[in-house]
């Protein structure tokens, strides 16, 4: 059989495989490395999008698409019958959670500002001090998966309290539902968005959702764009109310001329959450797993499941 990657560096990374397994380079769509018949697993380019998908068509034996992305919305309902999704989950927690770190600590001590005032030479003391602060916020996760963990264990120092939100709450977790997000976002300093991006969770930060968020609030961005409806976002941050720490955005990327862009009380990052040096060789060790799994006939672990 053969397994097609996107990384030349992959097949290194991938580890022992069993015998005859062939891999092969495909980093580049409109040039295939062979024919495709035969190849039945094939691992994507990172962030890929619904184009790359199109390859499907012209994989006719596959029959694992292995992402390297946590998120699957590009390609659920796009998968054909008989061909088994599988994501990265557990790959990005370390890096995304690192950024939902950062994007909070530079939101709430002014490093946006202070980053201008040193492109301007200008020593902004006055301008930005006394700044926000970390300690003692409530700290609302919205997406208590892998990722959603990594982000409160990171947090835990900064002495914050913590409330996590899940589609299925566990009680026994301590963990709320979605149901129960206009009762929480009143108490919310912080609120981390963290879901992925399904029929269910497209839109639901709309006008209803910020308006429930306290004054003074910090959204917090590193799901998908569209979880938040933008002309609601702009709204809401362009009266100052809220302030926005977002590393993904609705378009993206972001035109030019977009009001975000401009605006003091925004932290805007071109999706680099997960985009860090060590990707690659966890991507690859999970790639490898499923691979051995792959051929051993045995489960395949992180199965794409209603956009899960």
């Amino acid at each position: 059989m053969k397994a097609w990657i996107p990384h030349p560096e992959g097949r290194r990374l991938l580890g022992e495989l069993p015998p005859g397994v062939t891999v092969e380079l495909l980093d580049d769509p409109r040039r295939l490395p062979s024919s495709p018949v035969g190849v039945r697993f094939w691992v994507p380019p990172f962030l890929s999008g619904p184009d790359a998908g199109a390859l499907l068509a012209e994989l006719p034996d596959v029959e694992v698409v292995q992402l390297l992305s946590a998120g699957a919305d590009a390609w659920v309902g796009r998968i054909p019958d008989g061909v088994t999704l599988c994501d990265a989950r557990g790959v990005h927690d370390s890096p995304t959670a690192e950024w939902v770190v950062a994007a909070i600590l530079s939101s709430l001590r002014g490093f946006a500002p202070l980053a201008r005032a040193q492109a301007r030479r200008e020593w902004a003391y006055d301008e930005v001090a006394p700044t926000d602060e970390l300690a003692g916020k409530r700290v609302l996760i919205v997406g208590a998966g892998s990722i959603g963990t990594a982000v409160r264990d990171r947090l835990a120092p900064f002495e914050v309290s913590f409330t996590l939100v899940a589609r299925t709450p566990r009680p026994d977790q301590g963990v709320h539902g979605v149901d129960e997000l206009p009762a929480l976002l009143p108490e919310a300093d912080v609120v981390v968005l963290l879901v992925p991006l399904t029929e269910q969770t497209r839109g639901m930060v709309d006008e209803r959702f910020l308006a429930a968020m306290p004054d003074g609030a910090l959204l917090v961005n590193a799901a998908r764009g569209p979880v938040a409806r933008t002309s609601a976002l702009v709204a809401e941050l362009t009266s100052g109310r809220l302030r926005a720490a977002m590393d993904v955005t609705d378009p993206e990327p972001l035109p030019a001329e977009h009001p975000l862009w401009e605006l003091p009380n925004v932290l805007l990052t071109p999706h680099v959450g997960g985009s860090v040096r060590g990707l690659l060789p966890r991507a690859y060790r999970l790639v490898g797993e499923q691979l051995r799994r792959y051929v051993a006939g045995e489960g395949l672990t992180n199965r794409v499941v209603d956009g899960y």
